[in-house]
């Protein structure tokens, strides 16, 4: 004769559901699941550093060209690339942007690889450029 296991009808109801549904019971305690959900949706991302873009002046280059390279490459407005031209005249450097730093690298190398002024025949190549981080940025 063989013993036949008797579960309560609840029980059976449930192994019935889980066994049908394959899944694997595991039992987690509530608490800590909740907590630790509450805290992954509380937490912010972390930000990258943030670095500048910056354009150095040379005597080589003209209002037009720094103009036009900063719609080209930036999608600045004309009156946005103005402003960086003669920032650059005055002050004898402009922040172009200010990204992440591979995007800066990015955008670094584009500046340098821009050409030549047509309008100066004396210009060898593309303005310099370079990166920094932004001090304001949080590391």
């Amino acid at each position: 004769m063989r013993l036949r296991r008797i579960l309560p009808p609840f029980l059976k109801e449930r192994k019935k559901t889980v066994a049908d549904k394959g899944f694997a019971a595991v039992a987690e305690p509530e608490q800590a699941t909740e907590v630790a959900t509450r805290e992954r949706r509380h937490q912010k991302p972390k930000r990258q550093p943030r670095y500048h873009v910056i354009l150095w002046n040379d005597d080589d280059h003209t209002y037009g060209y720094v103009i036009r390279m900063m719609q080209e490459l930036f999608a600045h407005s004309k009156e946005k690339g103005f402003q960086i031209a003669e920032q650059v005249d005055k002050q004898g450097r402009a922040i172009c942007l200010t990204t992440t730093k591979e995007h800066a690298e990015l955008k670094q190398e584009q500046i340098q690889a821009f050409g030549a002024d047509a309008e100066i025949p004396r210009c060898k190549g593309s303005m310099y450029a370079t990166i920094e981080p932004d001090s304001s940025s949080p590391e």
